[in-house]
């Protein structure tokens, strides 16, 4: 599969017949941007109906490695060369949860002004969680980012009883203060 472009979508469970899990992962490029490269992190948010976190229980990031449900937690040890990578068991996702959002961002230390607009490389990217296999990944999804410090990057979301993933590519100028007021956490 070609890489998916801002606003793609694809059936995964429809395509995908016995698909129960998926590993997303995070990769980019900071070039001689050490410090920004440092300084990334990657934040997941399971969303109710209304598309804000169940609860601040339901965030997976470095702090919090496992979601309140334990169908989503972040890898210690990464398949392949992404920086990051979440392991999603779609089949343990309750169902009041029906969306996943994943969301890169720079971290508030990070020393000096950095922003996503430096980046000269980001991509996401789906692993069925059985087995490894590739199942698509996105564009880069840095094009188009200047002063932004946080973007969701890509989206799970049930739609007429499966699971569907859509890239979203949708920057934050406010940063996770920005992600915090949109999901309704506290970060």
């Amino acid at each position: 599969m070609s890489p998916m472009a801002k606003g793609a979508n694809v059936a995964l469970t429809k395509e995908i017949p016995g698909l129960t899990g998926v590993i997303v992962g995070v990769s980019f490029d900071a070039g001689a941007e050490r410090a920004l490269g440092d300084n990334l992190a990657m934040l997941t948010v399971l969303c109710g109906a209304d598309k804000r976190a169940l609860s601040d229980d339901h965030v997976v990031h470095f702090n919090q490695m496992v979601s309140a449900d334990l169908s989503t937690a972040a890898l210690e040890q990464t398949r392949g060369d992404d920086a990051e990578q979440v392991e999603v068991d779609l089949a343990a996702v309750p169902p009041e949860i029906e969306r996943i959002v994943f969301i890169l961002y720079v971290g508030e230390g990070s020393g000096g002004r950095r922003t996503l607009g430096q980046l000269r490389r980001c991509t996401l990217r789906l692993l069925n969680l059985a087995d490894g296999a590739a199942i698509t990944s996105t564009v880069d999804l840095s094009q188009g980012l200047n002063n932004e410090t946080a973007v969701s990057l890509g989206e799970l979301y049930r739609h007429q009883g499966d699971w569907k993933f859509r890239v979203l590519g949708a920057g934050y100028s406010s940063g996770l203060a920005g992600v915090a007021r949109d999901f309704g956490i506290t970060l």
